[in-house]
């Protein structure tokens, strides 16, 4: 296994692209499925370096445990709310059958399109945790197949509204289906939680505004109309970039005025049209 090392600013990253404070190491994996890949940071020379490390994954309540157990131990959940949501809410019935559920890994879904790795989930959950309190809306762009829309859910409870749009039909049903199956299926039964198919850069003004915001894809810019339609006091978080990618934190003050800052580096299927997603597929 040969690690390349490059610069790199922040600790979180998306994929099999991970960062320490001041390295990042590249590498390739040959693991099974049933191996969970984590990193352990220790302190070298002066520096921080992730050296990877290989857990049983399991399956079930065994394996959802054992994934955020392993996000906790290494500083990727620090939230106790955060960590009770992504147990609560089996990971495993929102990924393809035969697909490892608990590895942190993103995991295809089918039409060019991704479930994020459990470490960017609880990244994002713990950017917006302020803004995803009982009686909150929130809007999930690039919804797939609902795992976030449904970890939301959770947390803003039935007096709260969750919106999950994605331009593919197809993802919507299957996430549908996916949250009939898991604890979150009463908010569904109840339309506190709804899912839509439409171009997620326009949002969902039905519902809007909302106080939080969490995009799945990378756009190039920030789309207008997701802006407008953030609550003032309301937080998005959002990928922007192409190839280089960041993901942006970006709060909405009272008076309407904007304040941006980065988080970290990342990698994600870019936020596009669902004609261009679906090219040759």
């Amino acid at each position: 296994m040969r690690a390349q090392v490059l610069l790199c600013p922040t600790i979180t990253a998306y994929g099999r692209l991970y960062c320490a404070p001041r390295r990042l190491h590249r590498y390739n994996s040959s693991s099974s499925s049933s191996q969970f890949l984590n990193l352990n940071l220790s302190r070298f020379s002066g520096a921080l370096f992730f050296h990877m490390e290989q857990f049983q994954s399991g399956t079930g309540s065994s394996g959802k445990r054992g994934m955020v157990e392993n996000l906790k131990r290494y500083g990727v959940i620090s939230s106790k709310r955060v960590a009770q949501v992504m147990e609560a809410l089996d990971r495993g019935l929102f990924v393809p059958v035969g697909s490892s559920a608990y590895v942190d890994t993103p995991v295809p879904i089918g039409y060019n399109a991704t479930i994020s790795a459990p470490h960017m989930h609880a990244t994002c959950l713990q950017l917006l945790e302020d803004k995803l309190h009982p009686g909150m809306r929130a809007l999930d762009v690039g919804s797939g197949t609902g795992y976030l829309t449904g970890c939301f859910a959770l947390m803003v409870g039935a007096e709260g509204r969750v919106v999950g749009v994605d331009h593919i039909p197809e993802l919507v049903d299957m996430s549908i289906k996916n949250i009939e199956k898991s604890v979150a299926a009463s908010f569904l039964k109840k339309g506190s939680l709804s899912l839509h198919v439409g171009d997620g850069r326009k949002g969902w003004q039905e519902f809007a505004p909302y106080d939080a915001i969490h995009v799945g894809a990378a756009a190039s810019e920030i789309p207008q109309p997701l802006l407008d339609q953030l609550k003032p006091g309301g937080r998005m978080v959002i990928p922007l970039g192409t190839y280089f990618q960041e993901l942006k934190v970006i709060d909405k003050n009272e008076d309407g005025s904007i304040k941006v800052h980065t988080e970290t580096s990342v990698r994600y299927v870019p936020l596009t049209s669902r004609v261009e997603q679906l090219g040759g597929f």
